[in-house]
């Protein structure tokens, strides 16, 4: 599978990503434990969804093919979780490309030394996005 994508974590934030990339062709594979939440894939979906825990090694091997992604995005709920997984996906299964999300901000430091992890925390985006509206008058 070329230009594939591994979502792990099908909340708001990784249906919208699994979505916008099988949108735009790449081969796709999303992780979440709860079957329902594949409910919130866009209709047009085309990629491959797989039920269970994101945390087991066994399942990213054997059903999420982790070893051949391209990329990998984290977007489960739990801080420790995306963690775990940031570095599991860096140093072991050497994913040239992982984009993790925190609640915490205070996680960066424990992901520094990860060249291929970049991070997206909500509240500095939603921090942001007030600023910008002030300096716009509104």
């Amino acid at each position: 599978m070329k230009n594939k994508i591994v979502v792990l974590g099908c909340g708001r934030l990784g249906a919208s990503v699994a979505s916008a990339a099988s949108e735009k062709g790449l081969n796709v594979i999303v992780v979440d434990e709860k079957k329902e939440s594949f409910d919130r894939l866009e209709e047009p979906f085309s990629g491959f969804t797989v039920v269970g825990n994101a945390c087991d090694a066994s399942l990213l091997e054997k059903d999420a093919y982790i070893s051949t992604a391209q990329e990998v995005v984290i977007t489960t709920g739990n801080d420790n979780a995306n963690l775990y997984l940031a570095h599991l996906c860096s140093r072991i299964y050497q994913v040239p490309k992982i984009i993790v999300r925190f609640d915490d901000p205070k996680y960066e430091v424990l992901i520094k030394d990860l060249e291929n992890v970049r991070a997206v925390y909500p509240f500095e985006l939603s921090y942001r996005r007030v600023i910008e509206c002030w300096e716009e008058g509104r």
